[in-house]
């Protein structure tokens, strides 16, 4: 495990999936992560890369050759390199291997920096495309937050503020695979989303046109929480385990096939393409409160 601490936060971070496993406040004395209870959910945050979410048969088509992928990519389930550390801050690489090639055809560099400013956490993807030809993937965040954030309280205490007003469908997952095609209303004229247990019993909630770049996990009887900030993120799904104690508020840079893919990479929806020895960063952030 590896810490990283300031005045504010202390943060312990996996190398294993370089996955975040706790964010504790030392001005609150309150822990934000979900606790990774196996009997709902034995992960706490999962990187996702380089895809998000199923893929139609759990493959794509690539040149002409089918490869086959898990659920939300390699990422999570591989140990990272720590490439530089400080006391407040880490950064974690993991690059092709012989074996990432069986699954996935390109030559990459995947790095992940988490770092303290005050009572914010940023995490930063940086994606760098090592090859002759143009790199395709996805990348995206899978939080787990702990809710609720204080012991006293029940699940329906807690509601999600948007930073703007909502109008936004979600698009329902079918089979928890593939992605409907059809929207379906979801949000009329308002930044609150109340949180119950129910609410997450068909899935994750999907969206793809939210005009918010933060939303904020709150109380209605206290003044603790959590912001998550993650301008330059399209895709956004929240989540939760049936009847667990937490939510996820997941920024995504791609989504989950849709129910109508060609399951060929270079043709599915939200993928990045990244040019020859160019590459890619996006940046997202939580503010403990």
């Amino acid at each position: 495990m590896i810490k990283i601490t300031n005045d504010c936060l202390e943060v312990t971070i996996a190398e294993a999936g370089a996955e975040l496993q706790s964010i504790y406040n030392k001005q609150t004395n309150l822990e934000y992560m979900w606790s990774g209870d196996p009997a709902f959910w034995g992960k706490k945050s999962p990187v996702l890369f380089p895809v998000i979410g199923g893929m139609k048969n759990n493959s794509f088509q690539y040149k002409g050759n089918t490869y086959t992928l898990p659920r939300h990519g390699f990422a999570r389930e591989q140990v990272f390199e720590v490439a530089h550390q400080t006391a407040d801050s880490v950064t974690f690489s993991l690059a092709t291997t012989a074996e990432t090639l069986q699954v996935y055809p390109f030559q990459f560099k995947f790095s992940i920096t988490y770092s303290l400013r005050e009572n914010t956490l940023d995490t930063t993807y940086l994606v760098e495309n090592n090859d002759e030809e143009t790199l395709y993937f996805s990348v995206g965040a899978h939080p787990a937050f702990k809710v609720p954030l204080v012991d006293e309280e029940a699940y329906s205490d807690s509601f999600i503020e948007f930073s703007e007003t909502e109008n936004a469908p979600i698009y329902r997952l079918l089979d928890t695979i593939v992605v409907d095609i059809n929207p379906t209303p979801f949000f009329e004229n308002t930044n609150r989303l109340p949180l119950t247990k129910e609410l997450f019993y068909g899935d994750a909630l999907v969206f793809k046109e939210l005009k918010s770049t933060a939303m904020s996990i709150r109380s209605k009887h206290n003044n603790h929480g959590l912001t998550v900030s993650y301008e330059g993120f399209p895709f956004m799904g929240i989540w939760s385990a049936k009847d667990a104690d937490f939510v996820c508020i997941e920024p995504w840079c791609g989504i989950a096939d849709r129910a109508d893919t060609t399951g060929i990479l270079q043709e599915k929806e939200g993928i990045n393409k990244l040019a020859a020895n160019a590459n890619f960063s996006r940046t997202w952030s939580a503010t403990m409160f």
